[in-house]
């Protein structure tokens, strides 16, 4: 992608002051393949990602306890979601990995691009200190939800999540069964005897390998609100 390109129409960027537009089109863009590490956690924080196309999932790994070594996902961002936040502003190194889950072009800011950039619009600073409100806020809605409710109430949610995203079409819970486990906060093994009792009860069905349908949303929401 051509440095000069124009930056996509991301909520983020959109009714900025030009003069914010054009300092932000001057960084840097990186494309990483699908699977490939944007930074590893530990790394020192010196740039601010913005996704320009693609996804990026974020996932922090348990260092100690019965769970030591177990990943676990903190978010995924998708075109317009932005990455690394926390340590940039606040100082210090990346408390988690990013990884690309498919292809992803990311547009990569230093605090020199940023600080320019809302000296020319201060709306942009508002704008970021939205996001990382809203990410607080999903954060503990998780684990609200993971320390007081079961794997079952849990898959649950998710999958009635996943359906009104998608409708009546097939949907995957994530790329792998892993990540989806790390998702719910638990492991594959159990994740795959769940959904088994899940297909069992004919909560759902899977009209494909890894792609499922919900047959009884009534019964799903009664689990999930238990």
């Amino acid at each position: 992608m051509s440095p000069d390109a124009p930056l996509p129409d991301l909520p983020l960027f959109r009714g900025l002051a030009p003069a914010a537009t054009r300092v932000l089109a001057t960084a840097p863009r990186r494309r990483f393949r699908a699977g490939q590490t944007l930074w590893a956690a530990g790394a020192d924080a010196g740039a601010l990602a913005v996704v320009l196309s693609g996804q990026v999932r974020v996932v922090r790994a348990v260092a100690a306890g019965r769970s030591a070594g177990r990943q676990y996902g903190v978010h995924t961002e998708g075109p317009g979601g932005t990455l690394g936040e926390v340590p940039f502003f606040a100082g210090g190194r990346y408390p988690a990995t990013a990884v690309a889950t498919e292809a992803t072009t990311c547009l990569l800011l230093d605090r020199d691009t940023v600080a320019r950039a809302v000296a020319a619009d201060p709306e942009l600073a508002l704008r970021w200190l939205s996001r990382l409100a809203g990410r607080v806020r999903r954060l503990l809605e998780r684990l609200d939800q993971q320390t007081g409710r079961t794997v079952e109430q849990r898959l649950a949610t998710l999958l009635l999540a996943r359906h009104a995203a998608r409708g009546r079409a097939p949907f995957a819970l994530a790329a792998t069964q892993a990540e989806a486990a790390e998702e719910l906060g638990t492991v594959r093994e159990v994740l795959v005897r769940t959904l088994g009792r899940f297909r069992a009860a004919c909560l759902v069905s899977t009209p494909t390998r890894g792609r499922y349908v919900v047959t009884d949303r009534a019964a799903l929401a009664r689990l999930a609100a238990e």
